[in-house]
């Protein structure tokens, strides 16, 4: 799908162009401010490229601007009990630094809409952080909003 020269397409994990975008593009997140985080070794990487190969729920979309894979979004099909159909939960949304103002964000969004709607999605959910205003205003523009009755994330590490 293209679109203001933005090209979108599904993860190739046979294309080595692809391959690599995902680990630079993940790498730059972490190391984004809004990341905050140690960028993953070469072995790290190769384990998330197999992990995101194999999970059979995984969705990851990669942006062409330019000839550059600029950005990606990386998101996971679950289920809702609550609705009795499937949802995407989207985990990760990155767009290289000198990519950002260009729309690249917003057409990786409209894809994952679009995909939603295909798969008869009930609903697309995210998190936000709440000094990330660029994001939110993004996700807003598009329709997201705050939960109600407001929901707070919980986490619990086991390694």
């Amino acid at each position: 799908m293209q679109t203001n020269n933005i090209t979108i397409h599904l993860c190739d994990y046979n294309n080595h162009d692809d391959r690599n975008a995902v680990a630079t593009l993940i790498n730059a997140y972490i190391d984004d401010e809004m990341g905050g985080g140690t960028p993953l070794d070469c072995s790290q990487q190769q384990q998330l490229l197999e992990a995101l190969q194999q999970h059979p729920k995984s969705i990851v979309i990669l942006a062409v601007l330019q000839g550059v894979r600029c950005g990606m979004l990386v998101a996971f099909e679950n289920f809702s009990t609550f609705s009795v159909r499937p949802m995407i939960n989207i985990h990760d949304i990155i767009v290289l630094k000198a990519y950002r103002g260009k729309r690249v964000g917003k057409r990786l969004m409209e894809s994952v809409i679009e995909l939603a709607k295909n798969r008869l999605c009930s609903r697309i959910t995210l998190e936000v952080r709440e000094d990330n205003i660029a994001a939110r205003h993004l996700y807003q523009s598009l329709g997201f909003a705050a939960t109600s009755p407001i929901m707070d994330y919980w986490r619990k590490y086991l390694v």
